[in-house]
């Protein structure tokens, strides 16, 4: 292919996705860690968190809190029809990972307005108002 060359969390993706694919990694397992992904691959956290989270995005892996992250199951996307016209690219797990990644991002983005509308209050409360 033309010369790509992939990024560092692109090349760990992809080294477990073929994991996976080859049976190497079986639904359920335990993803390795990510010290042991940073030093098996000479890279950052910042590389590995972001490999995982590809992996989860794409439905290869779910995250279980206080855990760690699991090779994702198939689920019930192949009993049923989908139409969006995508279930044969659907890897495991994808409709429920996805699901989760989207629950992750929404808790997240829930704190952060939390954290937001609390820093607000606290300086409306300062008494500092500014012209109205």
């Amino acid at each position: 292919m033309g010369g790509t060359v992939l990024l560092t969390f692109e090349v760990i993706a992809e080294a477990l996705r073929e994991r996976i694919r080859s049976g190497g990694l079986e639904p359920g397992d335990a993803l390795p860690t990510q010290a042991v992904l940073m030093a098996e691959y000479g890279a950052s956290s910042l590389s590995v968190q972001k490999a995982m989270a590809l992996l989860k995005q794409d439905g290869y892996a779910i995250s279980r809190p206080g855990k760690g992250a699991f090779v994702a199951h198939p689920d019930a996307d192949t009993d049923g029809d989908s139409d969006d016209g995508a279930a044969g690219n659907t890897p495991v797990g994808g409709t429920a990972a996805r699901v989760e990644a989207l629950e992750l991002a929404l808790a997240e983005t829930l704190d952060q307005l939390t954290a937001l509308r609390a820093r607000v209050e606290a300086l409306e409360a300062g008494g500092t108002e500014r012209g109205c």
